[in-house]
This record gives structure tokens, sequence and C-alpha cells, in this order.
């Protein structure tokens, strides 16, 4: 494939990504569902695919992808490092579990989401996704501030890692 106005901007497509000089003139990337990898950090309980990444498109500072939650499935508890997370539900009722520190003790907080929500994970807050629905799966685009899913799998959603800060 050629790119590019003329000779001198003219660069060959190949295995290894060529950018152009001119960064106003790269090309768009369009994966359909058949591209998507489950080449991707997992977590027991969901099924991660991958369609924006840094292997994928040679993003930098973007990873997109989507999530599927079967029926009556509990996710282990995990944290995304420092990526922030945002998520938009697309088919069933998900919800989201995480241990809300601001009180006086901690205490488990849902958030219980349908179609057309969006939820903001944090950088670092350890969560869990849960389907209580069934019969129906639970499908979810999941947007992250890094070119890789970040997946930490924890014990608990009490995370004492170094950025715990004492709680």
């Amino acid at each position: 494939m050629w790119f590019g106005h003329g000779p001198e901007e003219e660069i060959v497509m190949t295995e290894a990504l060529i950018l152009p000089e001119d960064p106003f003139h790269r090309r768009l990337h369009r994966i359909a569902p058949g591209g998507l990898t489950s080449e991707t950090a997992q977590t027991s309980g969901m099924h991660r695919q991958a369609a924006i990444s840094g292997a994928s498109v040679h993003s930098s500072r973007l990873w997109m992808g989507q999530t599927t939650v079967a029926p009556a499935t509990v996710s282990a508890d995990h944290h995304h490092g420092a990526s922030e997370t945002a998520i938009y539900v697309v088919s069933g009722s998900p919800s989201f579990v995480f241990l809300d520190v601001e009180g006086d003790e901690p205490r488990e907080t849902r958030i219980d989401a349908r179609p057309g929500d969006f939820i903001y994970v944090p950088p670092f807050v350890p969560h869990r996704e849960e389907n209580p629905d069934p019969d129906e799966e639970a499908v979810v685009v999941i947007a992250r501030s890094t070119q890789e899913a970040i997946v930490v799998n924890l014990p608990a959603l009490r995370w004492e890692g170094p950025d715990a800060r004492g709680r």
C-alpha cells in the first residue's frame, strides 16, 4: 500500500510500522469484530478481547477492547495499575464492586449498571465485575489510558500494595 501525497512522502507499509514525516497524514484503522484478539491480560470470570493496542494499531497511550462476563459469574478482584479505565455497558446488567474507603470504615460498594451506562475506574483501585443475571451475559467496551491491558489480579479488594496509603 502506498500512502502520502507525493514521491517525497510515499511510504510502504510493511510488517514494521513506518510513520510518515507528516503526523497529520497517518492512516486510520478499523478493527472488525473478527479482528479482536484474546491475547491480552485476563482475569478469571471474564473474557477480555483487545481491539486497539500497541500490537494491533501501534497505539502508544490507549488500549481499548471488549469484555464479556458470563451469566451468574463473579470475576476475581483486580486493578489496572496506573491506567485510568472507562467502561461502556453494551448489554446485560453488570455490577462493579469496590472497597469504599471514604467513610469511617471501609465498606464494599456495588454499582449496578445497565446498557448505555458509563463507569470510571481510577488508577490502582481494586474492584471486580459481577454478572448476577442467571441467563444473559454482560458485554462491556473498555478503554484504558495505557496502550496495553494492565491487569493485576488480587486476593481481595483491600490492596496492601505500595499505594495503599496505610489503609
